[in-house]
């Protein structure tokens, strides 16, 4: 029932079969191109009444609790923007490496399991070099974080590997390195949207990310399970330590290497942490 699901397509009228076979033909980064556009704008008219409601100003940089509605409200339409893709390319939602199957979910499986442990070794090492203090006194809290940013990290990961790697990336026709860079480039730079300037040193992180994330895709032959594994448990595990306060970081600890602003993709540290997760990955393929 769940394979029919995601292979259905909507009847498409005989006014629409020139529209939807031009669109078809037309370049891939045009297509990529147009469903952004049309993402932004169906989600226009929703974001500027949360905007007015939470009193946020675009390209400023948002508290926790402007960015959750506004964040859920456009990530919400994707999928819906993508099945409308999928109709005028008349493909199968499927093919944007979605394919609900033991496989999807083994990988996102181990792809979690790597990335959670992989942050608790960057903050390890950063313990070892007594930058970082755990506070166990804070454990109550951490625990008490986990499950909801566990949710908000699946849900996350899942979106933007959705858009980003398994539309955006796996659309566009040319080799991989064009394609896994491109497709990160722009993933980074979106980013600035929620955090504004503030996100800047963030970039070559983002942008590295991406293209890990696309190496993860191709290993995973197209899919999208092992990327969104890795993404949610990079996202949950920084999350809800940071929700429970559980690291504190000692005044001696260097910025350029640890991060900037403690945000482990502005640092040193965090873009080798990416580099060596992108060569193992590289190994395997």
């Amino acid at each position: 029932m769940i394979a029919s699901f995601l292979n259905f397509q909507f009847p498409i009228s005989i006014d629409a079969v020139q529209f939807v076979n031009t669109f078809s033909q037309t370049p891939a980064f045009v297509q990529v191109g147009i469903f952004f556009l049309a993402w932004g704008l169906i989600w226009l008219p929703i974001a500027i009444p949360i905007s007015i409601w939470v009193k946020w100003k675009p390209f400023n940089p948002l508290e926790l609790q402007q960015k959750l509605p506004l964040v859920a409200s456009l990530y919400l339409l994707a999928p819906l923007i993508l099945w409308g893709v999928a109709t005028l390319k008349r493909i199968s939602f499927s093919s944007f490496g979605i394919d609900l199957n033991a496989n999807l979910f083994t990988a996102l499986g181990i792809g979690f399991a790597i990335g959670a442990v992989g942050i608790l070794i960057l903050f390890g090492i950063e313990t070892g070099l007594g930058w970082i203090h755990w506070r166990s006194e804070n454990w109550r809290k951490w625990v008490s974080a986990s499950l909801p940013t566990l949710l908000l990290g699946i849900w996350i990961g899942f979106t933007e590997e959705l858009v980003f790697r398994g539309f955006f990336f796996g659309q566009l026709e040319a080799d991989f390195w064009t394609s896994a860079i491109v497709s990160s480039v722009i993933f980074a730079l979106l980013h600035l949207i929620w955090e504004g300037k503030d996100n800047i040193p963030q970039l070559p992180g983002l942008t590295l990310m991406g293209v890990v994330l696309c190496l993860a895709f191709v290993q995973n032959q197209n899919s999208i399970g092992l990327a969104w594994g890795l993404h949610a448990g990079w996202i949950w595990m920084i999350a809800s330590l940071d929700a429970g306060e559980i690291l504190q970081y000692e005044e001696t600890a260097p910025e350029w290497f640890t991060g900037i602003d403690r945000k482990p993709l502005a640092g040193l540290l965090g873009l080798l942490f990416l580099l060596g997760t992108g060569l193992a990955l590289v190994s395997l393929i």
